[in-house]
């Protein structure tokens, strides 16, 4: 099965929104954007978007529009308050000073003391975002699937595309040679008034005839394509492997292209050329 890396899901539940996103990666690229109290539970969703995405980068983001608890605490700063501590005692030996140090001394400066806030989640709501997440990637999977079905319609048809300029050339290739051997001998018969060795007319004919054959690079072709068609319907995923035929196919293309010595031939490499670059356009979006 076909799975695209591009898709969308959302869910919604008591005033928390989920909302995932994924593009096209070589890796699992996961990243968040949630408020800080959540960010503890940042590992488990990883872990659950994993088990539905494979290849792609992943954006979570969750936004709670309901009130979150918070707990309240004072924060004493040491640090300075030692400094503090300090400097009244060098000030109390410098000038002789007698009166003790009560804790009022303290109290009136700023920063030594401070009331801190915290949003804490409490254990029913994180399992009310878990369930959002859950929704919101499995939404996100129908949409891949469902996008990947479209990669591999046009896939399959551009394959299709690719049979039909291989055969013409398989056609055409022989073509070549009898067309060489033919100007080879008018050739010939222009310069020796119709007298030649008919053995190195057709050792010349044999010469060529191996330089320019491309028969083992059209058979791989049609592997590549077959192994590439399997592919389509396999349950794992395939977007590497993918990538590798198409590298592939492009290489033996390449070939041919060097090898031929034809038009006609010509003409359909190009042909094949662009085809294989449209499918390694879609490849680049397959999980």
């Amino acid at each position: 099965m076909v799975m695209s890396m591009t898709g969308f899901g959302r869910s919604e539940r008591d005033g928390i929104v989920v909302e995932i996103r994924s593009v096209n990666h070589r890796y699992f690229d996961f990243h968040t954007r949630i408020p800080q109290p959540l960010l503890k539970l940042e590992e488990k969703i990883k872990k659950i978007c994993q088990q539905y995405v494979v290849r792609g980068r992943v954006d979570c983001s969750i936004n709670i529009s309901t009130s979150v608890p918070t707990n309240r605490g004072l924060h004493i700063d040491w640090n300075l308050l030692d400094e503090y501590y300090q400097f009244i005692n060098n000030l109390k030996e410098r000038y002789q000073l007698h009166e003790e140090i009560g804790i009022t001394h303290f109290l009136q400066h700023d920063g030594l003391i401070s009331v801190i806030e915290q949003e804490v989640v409490n254990p029913e709501m994180e399992n009310t975002i878990i369930i959002a997440v859950e929704e919101a990637v499995q939404q996100l999977r129908k949409m891949r699937i469902i996008e990947g079905k479209a990669l591999q319609n046009e896939i399959a048809n551009y394959l299709e595309l690719m049979d039909s300029f291989v055969q013409e050339i398989f056609e055409a290739a022989p073509i070549v040679k009898v067309e060489y051997e033919e100007k080879l001998r008018k050739k010939i018969c222009e310069y020796t008034s119709g007298l030649f060795d008919e053995t190195r007319v057709l050792t010349e004919v044999a010469i060529f005839a191996d330089k320019i054959d491309i028969s083992e690079e059209l058979t791989r072709l049609n592997s590549h394509i077959n192994q590439f068609r399997k592919s389509l319907n396999s349950m794992e995923p395939i977007g590497r492997k993918c990538d590798f035929l198409v590298q592939e196919m492009n290489r033996e293309v390449n070939t041919i292209a060097a090898k031929a010595n034809h038009a006609n031939i010509s003409n359909k490499v190009v042909e094949l050329k662009s085809i294989i670059e449209k499918i390694r356009e879609q490849v680049q979006n397959i999980e």
